[in-house]
């Protein structure tokens, strides 16, 4: 009788450890300190948080090259693919065009897609292999689903049933070489809890995540948080909805320390960056306008432009501020 032997096993692949890339992918950014390249990450908060505001511009941003809020410099630029679940087609045309022209980019210009299928569900293995095969015809850089709970029907609370469809979506990472942005809710009322903790369900959501943002209300203030799997947070960052004529967009109100690149120069006072952008600006400006330019605080802005008009060196009109 012949002996029964054991098929010959295969390898798992090794490499040297001194030939390891010493930067986890997360360090490269596809937006500076916003977004790593190919990570797959959560953009969470309250309802009525202005998330998907945020979506449409990180898609912006990563489609046209534009800073996304106005702030964070884009890293790597490619094809954006979007689903928007909750919102009618026509209202996310409308959001694009606002952040295309707070952006100063032409949308018809952007290679940004929308998935238009009525629902898209990643429970199902249907749906799934769509997905895979709408992203590997289209080969986007970034993929957006928003919401996460239109995705699927199933108990986000319990782990076993939300770590299979992070994983799908993980897969979809690796296979394509893909950031993949989703959308999700927090719990109402965990103001005081850590914002990754706060999000709504299982805490695989937390341990999934490669960057997230959160965004939290309090009163009539919005703020921005910012956190990576392996770079510090940092946060929280003011930012607020703004209207200039057709355009509605987010925007910072200032960049967040990490970059500093856009930091004034020590020595460069608020007084001093006020009347450098009335100089460049030349003609009258509004407030809302002049804050964007400096990139500073409201509240720091006034006060600055208050000691400058007592002095002179600032003019007020109907108009706005000019230089005396």
């Amino acid at each position: 009788m012949t002996a029964l032997t054991s098929p010959p096993a295969t390898l798992l692949p090794v490499a040297r450890a001194a030939d390891l890339d010493p930067r986890p992918p997360e360090r490269r950014w596809l937006i500076d300190g916003l977004w790593g390249d190919q990570a797959v990450g959560i953009v969470g908060g309250e309802p009525k948080c202005c998330k998907s505001f945020l979506a449409l511009d990180v898609a912006v941003a990563v489609a046209s090259g534009a800073p996304c809020l106005r702030h964070f410099t884009v890293a790597r630029t490619g094809r954006v693919l979007l689903f928007a679940a909750e919102d009618a087609l026509g209202v996310v045309r409308c959001r694009l065009d606002g952040i295309c022209a707070a952006a100063g980019v032409d949308l018809a210009a952007l290679d940004l897609d929308v998935i238009t299928a009525p629902t898209l569900r990643i429970d199902n293995l249907d749906d799934q292999a769509r997905l895979a095969d709408t992203i590997a015809a289209l080969r986007p850089t970034l993929l957006i689903l928003d919401p996460f709970v239109r995705l699927h029907r199933i108990d986000e609370n319990v782990c076993s049933e939300v770590a299979p469809l992070l994983a799908y979506l993980r897969e979809l990472q690796r296979r394509f070489s893909l950031a993949i942005l989703v959308v999700h809710h927090a719990r109402k009322g965990a103001g005081r809890v850590r914002a990754g903790q706060a999000l709504r369900g299982s805490s695989e959501f937390h341990a999934w995540l490669d960057s997230a943002i959160y965004l939290r209300r309090t009163d009539d203030e919005l703020t921005l948080t910012v956190e990576h799997r392996a770079e510090p947070s940092h946060g929280p960052i003011p930012v607020q909805l703004v209207a200039d004529g057709p355009a509605l967009a987010l925007t910072a109100e200032e960049a967040p320390a990490a970059s500093a690149s856009a930091q004034p120069e020590p020595a460069q006072t608020p007084a001093l960056r006020i009347e450098a952008a009335l100089a460049d600006l030349g003609d009258a400006v509004t407030l809302d306008h002049l804050r964007r330019t400096c990139r500073m605080r409201t509240q720091t802005l006034c006060d600055a432009l208050a000691d400058l008009v007592r002095a002179g060196r600032v003019v007020k009109s109907e108009a706005g501020y000019r230089l005396a």
